[in-house]
């Protein structure tokens, strides 16, 4: 088994766009290959085949790989739900929270988690390619490290840096790694690359051979940007505010301090017809709306409190008189009810309970169980077909979700509420808008146009394009040379 793994000078340089790519440019050829992220932070996660959760973008990777996802691609993920702490899943399971300085002592034996995860990939692959976190030259956390050079150096993989010069300094940030790096985990690092070029690349020559005589590190490539990677499923906020499609059907998104799984806008924003708008705080959700999508959240109950402190509360209401539809998805569908109750303290102090938005007759309970789960079902109301997934914690119940649920699913439970006029709607849910069929059905619902876009084909077609960009921009066979072990 061969290992490669791609770490970066800084946070959002391109690293995990890069292993998707190389996912799919290997795959290609024939080879058995699974992505791994020893560690990742992100709110924006998927569901596995064997039941737990994963960073966003090992899901993609394992798409790339033409496999399905495994609670082994990413066992380490930091969901924050505040500014200094986080849920920690290992291996796909929640097993407790951490504020920052608290998780520094538990990385000992999470690194065994890593090890064993990565031993199980390493079984079943020809080649696993690894994602480093953040910048590989945080030498302040470099004590029990388990995601950059700590991982590197106790699984003996070689190393791969990546420096982004559309973000400008790409030089510096290439040759300062080097410099601030002890001398053992230098020698990790077997070349680089740099990553969204922009312009004519003979310009850059000289400073390719600038950072490898400073480092010692041979260049494998220079990647021109490749734009349509953008459209590409995103696990951070920088994906979350990347530029849709200007069309005449408003679709608005309150932006919420914790939301998560806000992937279940890129559909929509692929569509001719259709502009998402985000709403950021200090602004009001706009007029011209047709619909007001409220997403997933990390913490919903806080979520919800920052909502009425920007006044969106009262807006939704003006929303509502006017005509407009609203639709609540996971964490969203809990704030439109009349109450979310927290008997546990699953969000914070136990016994706490909320008044909802009070536009679904319907109340949610926080538990201690999260449902994490792929789902196929159809919707009540006219039997198209849906299929995501679950991931939240808490049971809804109440008469519009007696009444009216939004759909049945392939086990025979309901799921959802719908309100007596029709016009707002609550489920648990998410990928809803990858069904072209489902998408096609609130596109019709709103006075859109519908199109033929077939978004996962689309997704596919993207990562083949981009595998092919790769290979014409990357040394490939070196890359894979120097993925001995």
């Amino acid at each position: 088994m061969r290992a490669l793994m791609v770490q970066g000078t800084g946070s959002n340089v391109g690293k995990s766009l890069l292993v998707a790519g190389l996912c799919r440019v290997f795959a290609r050829r024939g080879m058995k290959v699974r992505p791994f992220k020893p560690q990742n932070m992100s709110n924006n996660a998927a569901v596995t085949v064997d039941g737990g959760e994963i960073g966003r973008a090992q899901a993609l990777q394992a798409r790339a790989a033409g496999v399905a996802p495994s609670v082994h691609m990413n066992p380490v993920l930091l969901k924050p739900q505040s500014e200094i702490g986080s849920q920690v899943v290992v291996q796909g399971r929640v097993v407790g929270s951490a504020k920052a300085r608290e998780y520094q002592s538990w990385k000992p034996r999470l690194m065994e988690a890593v090890l064993d995860s990565f031993s199980r990939l390493s079984e079943e692959a020809d080649l696993v390619l690894v994602e480093g976190a953040g910048s590989a030259s945080e030498v302040n956390l470099r004590a029990g490290d388990i995601a950059n050079m700590g991982f590197a150096r106790a699984a003996n993989v070689p190393v791969v840096l990546v420096g982004d010069i559309d973000r400008g300094g790409v030089i510096a940030s290439l040759v300062g790694t080097k410099a601030v790096l002890d001398e053992a985990d230098a020698a990790m690092i077997k070349g680089f690359i740099v990553n969204r070029f922009r312009g004519d690349p003979a310009l850059f020559d000289g400073g390719m051979r600038f950072v490898s005589e400073r480092t010692g590190w041979p260049a494998l490539g220079l990647v021109p940007h490749f734009s349509d990677a953008a459209r590409l499923p995103a696990e951070d906020g920088l994906g979350l505010r990347r530029e849709g499609r200007k069309g005449s059907i408003v679709i608005a998104v309150p932006v919420t301090p914790w939301i998560s799984n806000f992937d279940d806008l890129d559909p929509l924003r692929e569509e001719a017809g259709v502009k998402v708008m985000l709403v950021e705080p200090g602004q009001p959700l706009p007029a011209q709306a047709a619909l007001v999508l409220l997403p997933g959240s990390k913490t919903t109950i806080d979520d919800l409190l920052f909502i009425r402190q920007q006044g969106w509360d009262i807006d939704l209401k003006a929303h509502m008189r006017r005509g407009g539809h609203v639709l609540g998805l996971c964490g969203g569908y809990q704030m439109l009810g009349m109450r979310i109750e927290d008997p546990l303290g699953i969000e914070g102090e136990a016994g706490r309970s909320i008044e909802g938005l009070g536009l679904l007759h319907v109340t949610t309970t926080l538990t201690a169980r999260k449902r994490l789960e792929s789902v196929t079902g159809k919707t009540l109301a006219d039997d198209t077909p849906l299929s995501g997934y679950e991931m939240h914690i808490g049971e809804t119940s109440g008469p519009d979700a007696s009444a009216r649920p939004f759909s049945r699913l392939a086990n025979g439970q309901c799921d959802g509420a719908v309100s007596a006029d029709g016009r707002v709607t609550g489920t648990y849910v998410h990928g809803l808008f990858s069904n072209d069929g489902q998408r096609s059905r609130w596109l019709q619902m709103l006075g859109a146009e519908t199109s033929d876009l077939a978004y996962e084909a689309l997704v596919d077609d993207i990562l083949d394009r981009f595998a092919d960009h790769l290979e014409r921009h990357l040394d490939c066979e070196r890359l894979f040379a120097l993925s001995a072990r």
